[in-house]
Formats: C-alpha cells, sequence, structure tokens
C-alpha cells in the first residue's frame, strides 16, 4: 500500500511536469512565430524609414539646385544688361573721339569754335560718363557651396532605438485588499528617457507559469506616468491575478516585466434556483418575486406531455431547465413551498471570513437576508427556527426592520439601506450586517457554528440582487475587533 501511494504520487508529480514542459513548448513555439512576425514587422518599419530619408535627400538636392540654378540665371541677367550698357557707351564714346580729332584737324576758325562747343556740349551728356565701372553681380558661387560633414556623422551615427530597461515588480510593496490591487515595479537604473508604463493585468484561476490557452484575455491600462497603479471596483471571481508591465519613450516599448501572480481570496457563489420557492424567478444573482410562478408550475405538469406549447421564458421555465442553473448545494433538496419565500446560495461557509452584499427592493412587501443551515426546512421561513439568522425588513402594513432568529425578534433602530453587506466570521460565531455604502454596523448575531452555514435570501413582492467575488472590507475587519465584546447576540433578541 506505501508503494502504491508513493507511485501515485510519482505518477500525479510525472504528470504535471509533463503539463507544465507542453505548456512550455506551447509558449516556446508561439514566441517563435511572434519573432517572425516581429522580424519581418522591424524590418519593413527600417525599409519605410530609409525610403523616407531618401526622399528627405532627394528633395532638399532638388529644391538647392533649384536655388543654384535661379541665382545663377539673376546673376546672368544683371551682368548682360551692364555689359550691353557698356558696349553701346563705349561705341558711342569712340564716335565722339573720332569726331573731337576731325575738329582738332580743321583750318577755318569759326568752324572749329562751333564744332568745340558741340563736342564739349555731347561730352557732357555722353552715356560712357554715366556708367558705373563696378559691376552688378558677382560671379561668385561661393555662397551656395554646402558642407554635409555634420550631417553626415549624424547619418553614420544612427543605430536602432535604445530600448528601456525592463522594470521588476516589486512583489512585497504589492496589496491586494478591498477589492483593489495596488501594484509597483521599479527600473534596474533610474532612466530620464521613460516617458509612461503601460500595464497589463488578467485573470486566472492558475498560480504557476501563463498557459498556452488562458480562460481570460489581458487587460491594458496605458499611459501609467508613475511607478505604482491600483486597480480599483474590482470583483474577484477567480483565484488570482496576474500582472506584467513594460516601460516606454516616447520612440519604443521595453520588454514585459516577469510575470507576477497575486492571490485574490473573495467568498464566490451562486443562487441555487433548483431548490428555490417556486414563485421566486431566480436568474444568475438576480431574484424576482413572480405571483404566477406556482400556477405556471402546475400547468407545465399537466402538459407535461405537450412540452412545445409551455412558456419558453416563464420563470418555471428559467428556475427548472435553465442552462445556468448550477448544481445544487444540498443534492436532492426539496424545492421551497408555503410562505417559505426563500432562495439559497450554492456553496457553504465552513471556515474563514467571508463577505457579499445584496442590493433589494425598499418597496418589497417583505425582504430577508442572513445565513441557514443545511437542515432548514423546506417550510421554514427565515428567522423562526434555530437553523437561520436574518435582518427582515416588512413593509406590509408599517414599516419595520427587525434582527431575526429562532422567531425571537428585535426592531432596529436605523435607517434602511438599499444595499446590505454581509459579514461571517465563522470561527468567531459572528454574524453581522452593515449598510453597504457607509459600513455602518446594523446588527450582530454572535453565536457558534456546528456545521456548515449558507446565505440565504427570501423576498415576497419584492425583487433583490446579490453581489460576490467581495472582500471583507478593511472597515469592517477593524470594526469587528473593536466591536467584539459589545456587539449584539442571540440572548438579546425579545
Amino acid at each position: 500500500a506505501d508503494d502504491q501511494e508513493s507511485l501515485r504520487k510519482i505518477t500525479t508529480t510525472l504528470a504535471l511536469k509533463n503539463d507544465e514542459i507542453t505548456n512550455f513548448i506551447c509558449c516556446l513555439k508561439q514566441s517563435l512565430e511572434n519573432l517572425e512576425g516581429n522580424s519581418s514587422r522591424v524590418q519593413e518599419d527600417l525599409e519605410t524609414e530609409f525610403s523616407s530619408l531618401h526622399s528627405v535627400l532627394d528633395e532638399l538636392k532638388d529644391s538647392m539646385v533649384t536655388r543654384i540654378k535661379q541665382e545663377r540665371a539673376s546673376h546672368t541677367y544683371e551682368l548682360q544688361s551692364q555689359l550691353s550698357a557698356c558696349s553701346k557707351a563705349l561705341e558711342s564714346s569712340e564716335e565722339l573721339l573720332e569726331v573731337a580729332n576731325q575738329t582738332l584737324c580743321s583750318s577755318e576758325a569759326d568752324d572749329f569754335t562751333q564744332a568745340a562747343k558741340d563736342i564739349k556740349d555731347s561730352v557732357t551728356m555722353a552715356p560712357a560718363f554715366r556708367l558705373s565701372l563696378k559691376a552688378k553681380a558677382s560671379d561668385s558661387m561661393s555662397h551656395m557651396m554646402v558642407d554635409f560633414t555634420q550631417e553626415r556623422e549624424m547619418l553614420q551615427a544612427i543605430k536602432f532605438l535604445p530600448v528601456p530597461a525592463t522594470p521588476e515588480i516589486l512583489v512585497s510593496e504589492c496589496q491586494v485588499c478591498d477589492n483593489t490591487v495596488t501594484v509597483q515595479w521599479a527600473l534596474p537604473e533610474p532612466d530620464t528617457k521613460i516617458d509612461h508604463y503601460d500595464l497589463e493585468h488578467r485573470r486566472t484561476n492558475y498560480e504557476g507559469p501563463p498557459r498556452a490557452r488562458e480562460d481570460y484575455p489581458w487587460m491594458v491600462v496605458e499611459g501609467i506616468r508613475e511607478t505604482e497603479y491600483t486597480l480599483t471596483g474590482l470583483r474577484f471571481d477567480t483565484r488570482y491575478m496576474t500582472f506584467r508591465v513594460k516601460a516606454c519613450n516616447k520612440a519604443v516599448a521595453g520588454e514585459f516585466s516577469e510575470l507576477v501572480t497575486l492571490e485574490t481570496h473573495a467568498f464566490l457563489f451562486k443562487l441555487d434556483a433548483g431548490s428555490s420557492h417556486q414563485n421566486l424567478k431566480v436568474e444568475d444573482l438576480s431574484v424576482e418575486w413572480d405571483s404566477c410562478g406556482g400556477k405556471i408550475i402546475q400547468d407545465i405538469r399537466k402538459d407535461k406531455n405537450r412540452t412545445n406549447q409551455s412558456p419558453m421564458h416563464s420563470p418555471a421555465r428559467t428556475a427548472m431547465n435553465s442552462p445556468k442553473r448550477v448544481p445544487s448545494a444540498r443534492v436532492g433538496r426539496d424545492r421551497f413551498t408555503a410562505e417559505s419565500y426563500t432562495v439559497l446560495g450554492d456553496t457553504f461557509i465552513d471556515a474563514g471570513q467571508q463577505y457579499w452584499e445584496v442590493r433589494f427592493d425598499k418597496e418589497s412587501k417583505a425582504f430577508a437576508v442572513g445565513l441557514a443551515l443545511r437542515n432548514l426546512g423546506r417550510f421554514d421561513q427565515l428567522g423562526k427556527s434555530n437553523a437561520s439568522w436574518c435582518i427582515h425588513l416588512n413593509n406590509w402594513l408599517h414599516q419595520s426592520l427587525t434582527a431575526k432568529h429562532n422567531n425571537k425578534a428585535r426592531t432596529l433602530d436605523c435607517p434602511i439601506p438599499d444595499r446590505i453587506g454581509v459579514y461571517c466570521n465563522y470561527e468567531e460565531g459572528a454574524l453581522s450586517f452593515y449598510n453597504a455604502r457607509t459600513k455602518t454596523l446594523m446588527h450582530t448575531f454572535r453565536t457558534k457554528f456546528t456545521q456548515p452555514v449558507i446565505p440565504a435570501f427570501s423576498v415576497w413582492n419584492g425583487s433583490f440582487s446579490v453581489q460576490t467575488g467581495l472582500q471583507v472590507p478593511s472597515v469592517v475587519q477593524s470594526g469587528q475587533r473593536k466591536n467584539s465584546g459589545t456587539s449584539s447576540s442571540n440572548a438579546s433578541l425579545t
């Protein structure tokens, strides 16, 4: 027998290891596929960037060549114009010089005097004496020279982008409480170029390494500026949450950190539609009173051979044949009946501290929430036997809120909230009810639980919905420690 037990342990260990290796092989194959895709992507990006750079250089070259051509054309026009003017002035001056030489050779005094005067007047108005003998444009094009030494060095210095370092999640600094999770991380060395962080989280029921096919997707929180982030308003419907974070500069993102898995303990249960009163329409965690429920069930029983004519969306059909129906907490249990308009949870409490909340219609004729033992009778109303404890709202004739157990009641002098929080400490035998919004204590039963208990609810002419997956709020735990010796007890019920 010992050898068989030892062999079974070895077999279990090997099976787990094989599953772990198989899962790791799947992850490696997925990494290879990702590597191929990522390599092709970055190569295409590189070619696109170089093409863009070539385009910029070509555009710059065309622009600068055009500038040179325009400058050459402008200087050419100025010099050509000045050259033409000088040529004409020279031609006119040579003609005037020839006339002057001929006049000097003349022997007639009267003709000479008049000719000399004319020549003098012509010289005064000659274009040659109005010309500027300084070139209007330079033949130098040195101002159009370029030196790409600095740019060439910059191009030669082009490298792949600096990837931010991989952060490390500081497990000892992470906190899980009040249905919030605070995650802290740090870089190996300070990096002033970090622009932001991206945090990803995923629900899971497995503590080990990631599986090839997870039940839940990654949820992403982008643009975190600090090295800490708090997720609020969570509902813990799995055993764990897995986290990873990466750093990003303005150009590229770094690698994800190592995965960190945090336990998210909370009390989860569903409602047992199979044993609920036939007048209660149970859908997931919501319940609505339906006065026709019993009649519909009777009609279905009478016409059991004519199922095609039965109401497809009737409360009875929903309760008995819904695909969402969960296994009954007590196999083979009879439905609650008569005036016990009760529905139970499907999960027993036999240890620890648990907390859940219920939102109810304050106009309900009657509503109750509390705990019950597994042997609660099908005719028993909550609080009217020693097998259940509850807070009961009565809107029939007059409004009252009472704490009930074993057919004893105590009127509670407190405002009636629209949402009640229920706290159970099994070992301490404490059952407390709170205003869920303000966390104000309404009443506490103190007893000794000798067997597992189960969440219990009752409604007449009304409706309610239950919220599970909640942790015990810190303020409730703190208040329980302070009020452990002063809270109400079963003996105080009168």
